[in-house]
């Protein structure tokens, strides 16, 4: 499948964001989702995952989070405190709840959407936070959540009961930033207020598992993970369609 890649700029309320935009080049409408990178930025990795969705059938927008400290903020994965470093100075309020909102106002507004009731998120590690944000906050906004190893904090732990939508965690049992003991507390969570939700814990993967470019990547945890997030967006974005 042909697939059309451009930077497009989404405005927000600090200015103009760079995202990068992939969808199929057939000339018809395609689901949307939203895809939120590693803390290492915008990288070349990441826009490589949005075609592998793209090629899926889906219509993807990958915004630019560090766009307000450009053009330096983009990390090789051996640069992990310049990127945390990058990472701890935003004001995360604005990034959530200002960066988000126009991201997905901009993906609903699109023509080449299908559905703009019915937007998909997924994103890894500082991305699958904010998805993991994102499906507590924009709930009545998308229609599923798929989180890769995203460090949850205890507000939306407690911010769990305002989710509406089914969702997908993916961990690595062996993540040394994210326990098993948390985990469970997150599979507590959902189980407990009757959520619907997957949660799938590799055993021997670590955190960052999905990419082939880190030391901690593990193919058989991103191959299997890759199949399960194709089923989930499938179901529940291509469904009577």
């Amino acid at each position: 499948m042909q697939i059309e890649q451009r930077e497009v700029i989404i405005s927000t309320p600090d200015g103009e964001m760079p995202a990068f935009l992939c969808l199929p080049a057939e000339n018809s409408r395609k689901p949307g989702i939203m895809l939120l990178m590693e803390a290492f930025g915008l990288t070349q990795h990441i826009k490589d995952v949005a075609v592998r969705i793209a090629k899926e059938g889906y219509v993807v927008i990958t915004p630019d989070l560090y766009y307000r400290e450009l053009p330096n903020n983009k990390f090789d994965y051996d640069e992990v405190e310049k990127a945390k470093a990058m990472m701890y100075r935003l004001d995360l309020k604005k990034t959530m709840e200002e960066d988000i909102k126009a991201v997905l106002a901009y993906l609903k507004s699109r023509v080449d959407v299908l559905y703009p009731d019915r937007i998909g998120v997924t994103g890894f590690c500082f991305g699958g936070s904010m998805t993991f944000y994102t499906a507590t906050r924009f709930s009545p906004e998308i229609v599923v959540a798929a989180p890769f190893y995203s460090v949850v904090l205890d507000e939306w732990l407690e911010a769990v009961t305002d989710i509406t939508i089914p969702v997908y965690l993916f961990f690595g049992g062996a993540d040394p930033f994210i326990s098993g003991d948390r985990i469970n507390q997150i599979d507590s969570r959902f189980k407990e207020l009757n959520k619907e939700y997957k949660l799938k814990v590799y055993p021997q993967a670590d955190h960052g598992f999905f990419c082939h470019e880190r030391s901690s990547y593990n193919q058989l945890a991103a191959e299997d993970a890759w199949r399960e997030l194709k089923q989930f967006f499938h179901k529940h974005l291509k469904k009577n369609w």
